[in-house]
């Protein structure tokens, strides 16, 4: 078990020797395992339900929590931690419609939109219309800019983000789903597209919108740190994982040697910032809050990065293109390491993430008894905030 404060931001970076495999997050076959999971709508129309429940972390420890719920069949207002990732397509004319299921007021807000959000029903808060408990109020904006952006409550806003009211919205590019913007530079593997949302929890804060009482927002001191809703190691876990009912969202990337590069979709609802950095290989940024990084001439401004900081209300976009260094090859030039000694490679219960063999894409022999997590001999890589909140 990790050590709470220091190692919650983990998310292991795979890398991968097969092919990830696609399965079930809830018995639909389009779901995989691993990697964004979008909610879309043919007419572009989303029906959110803000809502509250409680989310499991690793500790042991249950919290209660605030967020929006997918109120479209099946989810029918099922309670989720974070919210659904809203997925449309550049141009598209966008509907969302919020009932609150809370006993206060609340809003959704659109931050990064080129064009106005227009609102109807409820009552003029801050920053938009708001619903009052048991109301609706749709919300309309036409997706401009291609991107990766944050939507979340636009009332009480240290409040009610810190409980969870917050979500992602990818716009995809007209130049097609192959591509993160309207660039041919900004290629990617589609099947390899993940999203890391950052969260913050002080469960004194949780713990005092759940009974009532009264909190000095002065002494805020976040103590779990969450990646799509999840604390580590449960960010390992498959979409949709049984285990985790309410955060159906997991973390775990896949890369391969020369592939095509994977993109990572970075997002920070919370209020600290995170310097993030991944073991084992650079990241490309090619965007940042849902714009292509850009020189003032138009030219590619794309920058590698062996860490960036991703600050709070901020979303950046990152390829990982994995450089074979080593020009792998699972027969002509297998990619050696030290053999551990068998007394050192179990952690729970017998089982293992050492494949048995010492070559990378290989499995071998392991003693009698152990289970195997190593399913393909990949390799493994943390990937984490160098705040050490």
């Amino acid at each position: 078990m990790t050590p709470p404060r220091l190692g919650r931001l983990l998310v292991a970076l795979a890398l991968a020797a097969c092919v990830a495999v696609l399965g079930s997050a809830s018995g639909a076959s389009s779901v995989p395992r691993t990697g964004i999971v979008c909610t879309t709508s043919a007419t572009n129309t989303f029906d959110l339900v803000a809502t509250d429940g409680t989310i499991q972390l690793p500790d042991g420890n249950a919290v209660y929590m605030w967020s929006y719920a997918n109120g479209a069949a099946p989810a029918n207002g099922a309670f989720q931690y974070p919210g659904p990732v809203l997925c449309v397509d550049e141009g598209a004319t966008v509907t969302v419609r919020l009932r609150n299921g809370l006993a206060q007021p609340t809003s959704v807000v659109f931050p990064g939109q080129d064009g106005q959000v227009t609102a109807t029903g409820g009552a003029n808060g801050l920053l938009t219309r708001e619903a009052a408990p048991g109301q609706t109020v749709t919300y309309s904006f036409v997706a401009g800019a291609p991107g990766t952006y944050l939507y979340e409550s636009g009332t009480d806003i240290a409040k009610q983000i810190e409980m969870g009211l917050y979500g992602a919205l990818v716009v995809r590019p007209s130049l097609g789903g192959a591509y993160a913007y309207d660039d041919a530079a900004t290629k990617f593997d589609p099947s390899r597209e993940y999203m890391l949302l950052l969260g913050e929890i002080d469960p004194d804060l949780h713990h005092a919108v759940e009974t009532g009482g009264t909190y000095d927002f002065s002494t805020l001191h976040n103590h779990y740190f969450t990646i799509n809703g999840r604390s580590f190691p449960d960010t390992l876990q498959d979409n949709g994982s049984s285990l985790l009912p309410a955060q159906p969202y997991g973390a775990l990337i896949r890369t391969q040697p020369g592939a095509t590069p994977a993109l990572i979709r970075m997002l920070n609802a919370g209020a600290d910032n995170h310097p993030f950095h991944p073991h084992g290989n650079h990241t490309l940024q090619i965007a940042q809050d849902g714009r292509m990084l850009q020189s003032p001439a138009g030219a590619h401004a794309f920058t590698e990065h062996f860490g960036e900081t991703i600050a709070a209300g901020q979303t950046e976009d990152f390829l990982l293109p994995w450089v074979d260094a080593d020009q792998w090859n699972p027969t002509s030039n297998q990619f050696p390491i030290a053999a551990p000694s068998y007394v050192n490679v179990t952690f729970k219960d017998s089982a293992t993430w050492y494949s048995g063999s010492p070559y990378l894409g290989y499995k071998g022999t392991l003693p009698t008894g152990t289970t195997p997590q190593n399913l393909c001999g990949e390799r493994y890589f943390p990937m984490h905030s160098h705040a050490l909140n």
